[in-house]
């Protein structure tokens, strides 16, 4: 089964969601803005895509710029910012079959679906 960490406002999330739908695959969507996932998920999350915490957050969000910039986090405290502060979570996240892709471009679902 495939889960989309989703952002409905975000036309880059609606386009990787069209994508996958489009492919008629079973998925589930998580909109991480209503139901922010737990630091474990996160800390799943980033392990899957082979990034490093701080390279999951959108520093052109108002919270980042408030709270973090110019600000060296270490990898828990930036998954506890993106848990207090699920803005910051780049959009959006594919998961499949234990791997995963940020849907930037759209088409990057495309490489696990």
């Amino acid at each position: 089964m495939i889960t989309i960490y989703h952002n409905p406002r975000c036309g880059k999330s609606r386009q990787t969601l069209g994508l996958i739908k489009d492919k008629g695959k079973d998925y589930v969507v998580k909109e991480y803005l209503k139901n922010p996932p737990s630091k474990e998920e996160l800390g799943q999350i980033v392990d899957l895509l082979g990034i490093k915490p701080k390279d999951l957050i959108r520093k052109g969000e108002a919270e980042f710029k408030e709270h973090f910039k110019g600000k060296e986090l270490s990898d828990d405290e930036w998954l506890d910012a993106m848990v207090t502060y699920p803005k910051l979570i780049e959009r959006p996240i594919v998961l499949f079959d234990h791997k995963a892709v940020i849907g930037r471009p759209p088409e990057n679902v495309l490489e696990i679906i």
